[in-house]
């Protein structure tokens, strides 16, 4: 997934040009190891977040989450191990890999670790539009215990559709530049070869357009209640804080899986043009730093970190700033002075009148 341009081509099946070429194996190394200390710096982060608010309404989020960036770190571990094997091989799978165990479970890691990570952002947008559309049932019914069975539910629904090529629906083979395995997209046929990349591909679709829905009415949702009423303040501040978190997770899932999920869509429905190898080369490096990127959403979209980069602004905006909050300040004070005087005379007026009533 990390291949650089070369002028080495082979042709493939299909007569499309897939590109080789040789990349030293320092960059998987480095790839897998941002992946590896991102993930691990955000779990860190979500596990101390949820021993604080584990029973509260934040609880589910906040495990959903944790399992995200969970899978991301794992998902480095394993499929990044191998592909460091592979190109230390230089790519040799003859070699590497005679029996082809190795490639199955390589292609078993990709869709599981892929379908997990898009299952669990719609997951998490779903828990935040009910909680904050009907909080009530929420609280009832989205319990710890819910939420862990719902994650595991999620990660065995992946688990068995990464598992059906191994059951002869579908094939996992070694792909055009010789670095990654996935389903077949070579000379595909209409029948179960073509059914498992429109099985994929539309799931992942649907958990994108599933995000995208649930969004969007949290949204409406948190801005109808803004305007309505200004109460509550913190809780609706931690919606924002999540609901952000989630929109970005989403946009980020949509640039780096929508390209290849929309290219395996075409493949399978047997609508795949002479170029279809060289998106599915784009897709795939896109996707892949899809996992790099989803800790930091965590990491830099805390209120904490946004705190403190107003304060950062704040600062160099310099006297300017400044001076606005002293003349605010400075103007509330005055009328404050100002209203009190007012009063004090009122009441001074109506204490001599009532001397002089008295007398």
């Amino acid at each position: 997934m990390s291949e650089a341009n070369n002028s080495s081509t082979d042709p493939s099946s299909n007569g499309s040009v897939c590109t080789k070429n040789s990349v030293s194996v320092t960059f998987p190394i480095i790839f897998m190891s941002t992946g590896i200390l991102s993930n691990s710096i955000a779990f860190v982060i979500l596990v101390k977040a949820y021993k604080r608010f584990r029973q509260k309404w934040r609880a589910a989020f906040l495990l959903f989450a944790s399992g995200l960036v969970f899978t991301d770190c794992l998902g480095h571990v394993i499929a990044g191990a191998i592909t460091v094997r592979v190109y230390a091989l230089d790519r040799d799978w003859e070699k590497l890999d005679p029996s082809g165990y190795l490639c199955s479970i390589l292609g078993t890691c990709m869709v599981f670790f892929g379908l997990s990570a898009l299952f669990l952002g719609s997951v998490m947008a779903f828990e935040r539009c009910l909680g904050i559309t009907h909080p009530f049932l929420h609280s009832t019914k989205m319990t710890t215990r819910c939420a862990k069975f719902i994650l595991g539910f999620t990660w065995l629904f992946a688990l068995c559709i990464a598992l059906l090529p191994n059951l002869h629906i579908g094939e996992y083979t070694v792909q055009c530049t010789h670095t990654w395995c996935f389903i077949k997209t070579e000379g595909v046929s209409f029948g179960k070869e073509s059914g498992i990349l429109l099985l994929f591909s539309l799931l992942g679709l649907s958990s994108l357009g599933t995000c995208l829905v649930c969004n969007i009415i949290s949204g409406i949702t948190l801005v109808r209640a803004c305007v309505k009423s200004k109460s509550h303040r913190k809780g609706k501040s931690q919606h924002v804080e999540m609901l952000v978190q989630l929109v970005t997770i989403m946009c980020v899932s949509c640039v780096c899986w929508g390209p290849f999920l929309v290219t395996m869509a075409m493949i399978g429905s047997l609508y795949a043009g002479p170029k279809s190898e060289t998106w599915l080369l784009m897709g795939v490096r896109m996707a892949a730093w899809n996992q790099i990127l989803d800790p930091w959403v965590y990491i830099l979209l805390r209120r904490a970190v946004l705190r403190r980069v107003c304060k950062v602004v704040q600062l160099c905006l310099g006297k300017n700033a400044d001076q606005l909050h002293r003349w605010r300040c400075s103007t509330i004070q005055s009328s404050v002075m100002i209203a009190a005087m007012d009063l004090s005379l009122t009441v001074a007026r109506r204490q001599s009148r009532i001397n002089q009533a008295g007398q």
